[in-house]
C-alpha cells in the first residue's frame, strides 16, 4: 500500500493559522486535501497534525473531510510522521506539507510512480527542483522512514522529515524526478501574506468554473496575468527549510 501523509498545523511564524486560512469560503486546507485526494497512486491520505489545542480546527477538517487524522508531537515532525503510516504498514509513503494548496495530483502520482518503478528509498522532485515551489513531493519507502525514525538525532532531522535520507546517497538509493522545463523560480507555496494573495487570486479565477484546475491551468492563467507572479517573487525557495 502506498499512503499520503499531510503534514499540517496551526501556527506558523511568517503566517499564524495560514491552513485555516478561507479561500472562496472553504479553508486552504480543505482545498489541498480535495486536490490530493484526486492522486490515484496512493490508496488512503493521513493528516498528521499536533496534540495542541491549537491544532483541534486542523484536526477538524480532517474528520470533516473523511480522512484519518493523527495527531502527535507539535516539535518532533518526524515521529508525527511515522506515526501516522505505521499503523497501515505501507510500502511507500508520500510527505506532502500542508503549505501547498496549489498541489496538483498528476505530479504527485507521477514522483510516486517514478520512485516505485524505480526502486528508490528515497525519490522527490525538490533534490534538483524543476518545478514551481508548492508542488513539493517527497517519496520514502516505510523501511527507510522507519530508519529516519530510528536514527536521526538533530533538531533538523527530526523536524523536516526527510533529509536524514537525501543526505546519505551512498546508504540510500536517491532518486530526482524533473520537469520537462525549469519553473523552480515560480512561488506557489504558501508562507507569507503575500503568497497567500497570489494563491487567492489563483483560486477566484478559476476554482469556480474548474474545481479541479491544474498546473497548465495555472500557468496559462500566470501567462495572461504576468503581474500576478511578481506578487511573491521576492521570498527564498524553502526559506528555512518547509516542514509543514
Amino acid at each position: 500500500m502506498i499512503i499520503v501523509v499531510l503534514q499540517a498545523r496551526a501556527s506558523s511564524s511568517r503566517l499564524p493559522g495560514k491552513v485555516l486560512k478561507p479561500i472562496l469560503g472553504k479553508p486552504m486546507l480543505h482545498h489541498q486535501i480535495e486536490r490530493i485526494q484526486r492522486a490515484r497512486m496512493p490508496a488512503r491520505l493521513v493528516l498528521a497534525t499536533s496534540r495542541n489545542p491549537d491544532d483541534d480546527a486542523v484536526a477538524n477538517i480532517g474528520h470533516n473531510a473523511g480522512i484519518d487524522v493523527y495527531r502527535g508531537s507539535l516539535e518532533d515532525v518526524l515521529d508525527r510522521f511515522y506515526h501516522a503510516a505505521e499503523p497501515f504498514a505501507p510500502s511507500h509513503v508520500v510527505r506532502l506539507t500542508g503549505d501547498c494548496p496549489l498541489a496538483d495530483p498528476s505530479i504527485i502520482d507521477a514522483v510516486t510512480r517514478f520512485a516505485v518503478e524505480g526502486d528508490y528509498d528515497y525519490a522527490s522532485n525538490t533534490i534538483r527542483p524543476t518545478f514551481p515551489d508548492g508542488l513539493d513531493v517527497e517519496v520514502a519507502t516505510f523501511q527507510a522512514l522507519q530508519a529516519a525514525w530510528k536514527e536521526a538525532t538533530t533538531k533538523s532531522d527530526r523536524e523536516h522529515v526527510m533529509p536524514f535520507l537525501h543526505r546519505q546517497p551512498d546508504r540510500f538509493k536517491l532518486g530526482n524526478y524533473e520537469n520537462t522545463q525549469d519553473l523552480s523560480a515560480l512561488r506557489w507555496t504558501v508562507d507569507e501574506p503575500a503568497d497567500f494573495t497570489f494563491v487567492e487570486s489563483i483560486y477566484e479565477a478559476l476554482y469556480p468554473a474548474n474545481p479541479a484546475f491544474d498546473s497548465a491551468a495555472v500557468l496559462s492563467h500566470l501567462g495572461k496575468n504576468p503581474g500576478l507572479a511578481s506578487l511573491n517573487s521576492e521570498f527564498v525557495r524553502n526559506e528555512g527549510f518547509k516542514s509543514e
